[in-house]
Parts: C-alpha cells; sequence; structure tokens
C-alpha cells in the first residue's frame, strides 16, 4: 500500500515533488513490494534533518539519486542507472528471492523494464539491443503465463482496466496538447535569438516541429516556469523523440547544482542542471534567459 504525507516526520520514502517520472514512479512501486507499507513525501527540498530510516531517492544526490556530477554508476553495457535501476539494484533481489532462478528472473525485469527506464530519465539514447517496455508489450504481459491457472477472460478484463487508465491520460493529454498549439505559436512568433519564452509551461516540442513559422528551426531553448519555483531552460531536440538536442546545455554545467552551478556558469541565481544537458534553472526568469545565451554563446 502507497500512502502520500507532506510530513518528514510520517513518513518512510522520500522523493523530489514536481512532475514525476517513470524512474522515480517504479522505483516507489519496488519499495511498496519490499516493504509491505509505505508512506511517501514528494518534496523540491530536503529538510536539513530527516527521518534516518527513510529512504532518499532520485533527489539529494545521494545513494539512490543520479542528477549529481558525473551520475551514480552505470551497468557493464553502459546504461547510466536512474532511481528505478538503483532502487531495483539494491532490494529487486528480495522480490525475486523466491522465484525459480532469482538471478535470471532479476536480470529479466532489469533488461525488459528497469533500463529502458534509465535510459530515458538520463537523456541517453537507448542502444540498439535495449529493450523497452512498450504499451503493447505492457497489454500482452496480461495474457496467462503458460503455468498460469488464471482464466483467459478474467485476464482479459484486467488489461481492459490497465488499458483504460492508459487511453484516458492519452486523450486527456492530447487535449491539452492542442489547447497549447495557438500559444507556442505565438511564443514562436516572438522568439529571438534562439530562444523561446514560454508565460506558463504548456507542451511545446510537437508544436515546435508542425510549425509552419521558419523561426522554429532556429529555436535551440525554451525558457519556463518551473513548477518547483523558478524558471528552466531546456534544450530543443534535433528532431521529434530524439534524446539528442540541437545544442545541449554546456559540458561543464552537467550534474552541478547551487553555489557551484552559479559560480561555473556565472549567473547568480542557478540552480540545477541535469547530468543530461538538456534542462537547467535559475530562480529569476533574468538569469534563466542569461543560462540560455551562455549556452548558445559556447
Amino acid at each position: 500500500m502507497i500512502k502520500m504525507t507532506k510530513e518528514f516526520a510520517n513518513t518512510n520514502l522520500i522523493t523530489h515533488g514536481g512532475v514525476f517520472h517513470a524512474d522515480e514512479v517504479v522505483a516507489t512501486v519496488i519499495l511498496a513490494k519490499v516493504l509491505g507499507s509505505v508512506t511517501v513525501c514528494r518534496t523540491f527540498k530536503l529538510p536539513e534533518e530527516i527521518n534516518k530510516s527513510a529512504i532518499v531517492y532520485d533527489i539529494g544526490f545521494g545513494k539512490y539519486d543520479h542528477h549529481q556530477k558525473g551520475g551514480n554508476g552505470s551497468r557493464e553495457n553502459g546504461v547510466p542507472y536512474a532511481s528505478a535501476g538503483l532502487i531495483w539494484r539494491d532490494f529487486g533481489s528480495k522480490l525475486v528471492a523466491n522465484t525459480c532462478n532469482p538471478e535470471e528472473v532479476w536480470r529479466f525485469v532489469d533488461e525488459e523494464l528497469i533500463q529502458g527506464i534509465d535510459a530515458v530519465d538520463n537523456g541517453v539514447v537507448p542502444k540498439q539491443d535495449l529493450k523497452g517496455m512498450s504499451f503493447s508489450k505492457c497489454v500482452s504481459n496480461f495474457n496467462p503465463g503458460w503455468d498460469s491457472q488464471e482464466a483467459a477472460d478474467d485476464a482479459f478484463v484486467k488489461a481492459c482496466s490497465f488499458a483504460e487508465i492508459v487511453f484516458d491520460n492519452v486523450l486527456a493529454n492530447a487535449i491539452s496538447k492542442a489547447k497549447a498549439k495557438s500559444g507556442v505559436e505565438e511564443a514562436i512568433n516572438h522568439s529571438e535569438n534562439g530562444i523561446m519564452i514560454l508565460k506558463e509551461f504548456m507542451p511545446w516540442q510537437d508544436h515546435i516541429f508542425s510549425s509552419s513559422n521558419l523561426k522554429a528551426e532556429s529555436i535551440l531553448f525554451v525558457v519556463f516556469p518551473s513548477n518547483r519555483g523558478g524558471y528552466n531552460v531546456q534544450a530543443v531536440p534535433d528532431a521529434p523523440g530524439s534524446m539528442e538536442k540541437r545544442k545541449p546545455l554546456p559540458e561543464a554545467w552537467a550534474g552541478l547544482n547551487g553555489q557551484v552551478l552559479a559560480e561555473i556558469s556565472g549567473v547568480k541565481t542557478a540552480t540545477f542542471c541535469h547530468t543530461g544537458r538538456f534542462i537547467c534553472s535559475a530562480e529569476t526568469l533574468e538569469d534563466a534567459l542569461k543560462m540560455a545565451r551562455k549556452a548558445i554563446e559556447e
């Protein structure tokens, strides 16, 4: 069972707030299965003192985070760890301990699900031999296994319930994305020197690539308010769905945060730069724009 709380004293799991991603969501699921009942606190900033028994992941640059400079290790095949992989590495064996072949089962889960999640969250191009868990594969996995006694019709109903949740979310996101088109087109028209500014966050990537406005082709960075406070600077991919960027953020900024990043970048309120060099942030719009301009100049 997964419960949520805003109180650090009442939690045994702590991860980041704001937009959630597959890596910390799956990490939470794994921990809930291992620990039985968990209480999760999502936060933008860790307090100086927290419950010593709490597991902190995807935030804080600790054992189960991967945002620090240099990341937090990679597998032998080169796929870097994100929080899902770090949690699976240390806790997954407990979930598969009573299976027919624990090591093989652990490896199959890592290869077929966890590695793809980690690769995407680290902003790296998945290797050709890296398996990704597609929606079709997720649905197919509801089919009873050869050694299962579950009725196929019962499994079909469960698959439909899962698919309905996914479909409803896709439909809602499609409507939201369509509503954003006019706002993004206006921002494209007002973009200057490779920088587009959004007054509020809205889905912009598809509209940049589908826009007939020639200015869209020269946009390198998009600046918008962050739901964690301050402003984000995000690099535009070089193609729809690509992990590559038209221009990545400076290598010297990767994995830095706080005062260290401010000193290296020369931007006073710079707060964070992802190791994948596709997003960084600052406390003010003025400084976010400075970061974008500096990134273009390099």
